[in-house]
Order: structure tokens, then C-alpha cells, then sequence
């Protein structure tokens, strides 16, 4: 989404740009490691998705004013494998999510409302993840979407891997609602979807391989949530890496990390490694690990807990950086 984009991508820069920078990631030629976005073309990539068919291969999209694009990214070398043209479907208006179905199918998120809820309907878009990685144009389904309670902005769609479900996630700066959609979604007819829990600030999210746990992020933090039988569970902190514009995250296909995204020509991709649990505990993101660093030359991504005093202060920092920015142009 374009709110708060161009004070929060400079200042948080400009923090980052203080902080002390974790080394970057030597190029080992492994998948699913820390990477930068190579492909010009990406420069608002919005939503991540990891591949179930092909190891290592991370799809992407832009935001806004691009077109019905998906783009395949190889993670071992942050260069763009294949660009999927949707047809099919109306022309996107703003593209917030991507995820994988169970069903081997990509479900492409046109949630967004950057007019905060005053699109009575948004989209999403459904097809078969390609067998073969090449540029491609593929027919897609659109499904309409409606809330019960009316119209609201998103960025975060869930597919749930066991169930197929679709869940989306407002985005509210007092807090949104976790939606869960139709045990099946159709055509020619509005898809309702209804609100089942409460969320904090969520610009994407995603569950584990196995569906018993829900990320959610925001742009300075990440909470994770126990999840069984479509409800949420009692939240807890994760650890996510600062950014420049915080804007997606997926699980690793084997679930053993979680890789958050963010916007901006050559961004990062950045990598956390999931402790594992004892006995029946699921693994969570928790210490600092080698791969949390940023994959840029300026060790890009910084490690921080997912907690709300983390983000609390960052924005401090925003606000000093903003006021000594005026005081210097009144000087």
C-alpha cells in the first residue's frame, strides 16, 4: 500500500544506516536463503510465496500499476526464472497477497483499498502453479470477494494448507480482524467473507506448512498464533528483520524458516531459522541465526522481536528523525 510509504522507506533507512549492520550472506549457491531481488521489473514486491514444485523458487508480485503479473524467483541467485501473465481476469487494482493452496493452485490477493474501505467488492485470482518455470500467459479464475461487515483495506491473504481455506487479514492502524472465507470459493457470486478474530497491524502473513500456526507482520514487528479449527490462538512474539518497507512473508516449503520481503528496486529477501519445538511444540521463530542476515552488501536486514515495544521504539526513532528534519529546514 502507498500510505506512509515515502516517510516510512527513508526514515526507516535512515535508521538502518545507524544500526550496526550484520554481515551479509556468503553466496553458498543453497536455496532458500537470505537474497536480493535481481529483476528490474520488481520494484514493489508486495507478497511472497514459496514454491511447492520447484525447491528454492520464491513467487512474487508488484503492488499497484503493473498488470495481472506474477514473477518466480530463484532464491539461490535473486534473478527472475519466470514471469506469469494472468488473463482471464478485470485489470488489477491493487495487488497486497500471494499464497499456495494445498490444491497446487497460486491465489493471487487484489485486496487492497487504498481508499481504506471504499471498494464495495475486491478480487481474488486463481491458478495452477506452473510445471515448467518460463515466461508464460495463463488463464486465471476471479473470484469476487465482500466482507459481512463491510468494505476495509488488506494486504495479508492465508491459504490454509490443510483445509484450502482463505483467510485475509485487514490492515488497521487501531487494529483489523482476521476474515475467513467460504469453505469454497466460487464464481458468479460474491465470496462473504467473516470476521473470526482480532489482529494488530498486518501488512502480510502466512501459515506453517503443517497449518497449526499463523505469522502475521507489520511493518516493524511480527506475531505468530497457535491456529486449529479456523480460530486464532494466544499470540506471541517472532522475530522479523527491520526493513526498508516491511511488506510480505512466507514459510520456507519444509517449514524449517520463515522469509520476509520488502519493497524497493533490488530488495531483500532475508531469512529466519525456526527453533525447533520439544515433544509436540511446533517450531517458532525465535534466537538470532547466521541466515537472519540481510542479503544485501549493507547487511540489509537487522534481527528484532516481533514485540510491540520494538515498534514503539522505532517510531520514536521516526519521530526524532522528522523532528530534527524540520528543525534543520526552520534553521
Amino acid at each position: 500500500m502507498r500510505s506512509y510509504r515515502l516517510t516510512v522507506s527513508a526514515t526507516v533507512a535512515a535508521l538502518l544506516s545507524l544500526a550496526a549492520a550484520a554481515p551479509a550472506l556468503a553466496d553458498d549457491g543453497e536455496a532458500d536463503r537470505s537474497f536480493t531481488i535481481e529483476d528490474p521489473r520488481i520494484t514493489e514486491s508486495s507478497g511472497l510465496a514459496a514454491s511447492r514444485a520447484h525447491p528454492g523458487i520464491y513467487w512474487t508480485h508488484n503492488d499497484s500499476d503493473d498488470g495481472p503479473y506474477v514473477f518466480a524467483v530463484d532464491s539461490r541467485t535473486g534473478k527472475t526464472v519466470a514471469r506469469i501473465a494472468m488473463k482471464g481476469v478485470g485489470a488489477p487494482r491493487d495487488v497486497e497477497a500471494i499464497s499456495m493452496g494445498p490444491d497446487g493452485n497460486l491465489y493471487v490477493g487484489d485486496i487492497g483499498d487504498n481508499l481504506n474501505g471504499s471498494w464495495d467488492h475486491v478480487w481474488i485470482y486463481r491458478f495452477p502453479e506452473p510445471k515448467e518455470l518460463r515466461d508464460a500467459t495463463v488463464r486465471a479464475t476471479q473470484f469476487d470477494v465482500k466482507y459481512a461487515d463491510g468494505p476495509r483495506n488488506a494486504e495479508a491473504l492465508m491459504v490454509h494448507p490443510k483445509t484450502g481455506r482463505v483467510y485475509i487479514a485487514s490492515k488497521n492502524e487501531d487494529g483489523g480482524g482476521l476474515y475467513e472465507g467460504p469453505a469454497k470459493l466460487t464464481t458468479g457470486g460474491d465470496n462473504v467473507f467473516r470476521r473470526v478474530g482480532e489482529v494488530p497491524w498486518v501488512t502480510d502473513g502466512a501459515f506453517s506448512p503443517d497449518g497449526k500456526e499463523l505469522v502475521l507482520r507489520s511493518y516493524f514487528s511480527a506475531r505468530g498464533y497457535p491456529f486449529a479449527n479456523g480460530r486464532l490462538g494466544k499470540d506471541y512474539p517472532v522475530e522479523s528483520p527491520l526493513l526498508g518497507q516491511s511488506e510480505s512473508v512466507t514459510y520456507t516449503a519444509d517449514g524449517s524458516a520463515l522469509m520476509y520481503g520488502s519493497e524497493g528496486a533490488q530488495s531483500d529477501v532475508v531469512r529466519v531459522d525456526l527453533k525447533k519445538g520439544e515433544g509436540d511444540e511446533p517450531a517458532r521463530a525465535g534466537g538470532t541465526s547466521p541466515s537472519a542476515a540481510g542479503a544485501g552488501s549493507d547487511g540489509g536486514g537487522v534481527p528484532v522481536k516481533g514485540t510491540t515495544l520494538t515498534g514503539v521504539a522505532v517510531l520514536a526513532g521516526i519521530g526524532l528523525l522528522l523532528f530534527l528534519g524540520r528543525r534543520r529546514r526552520q534553521g
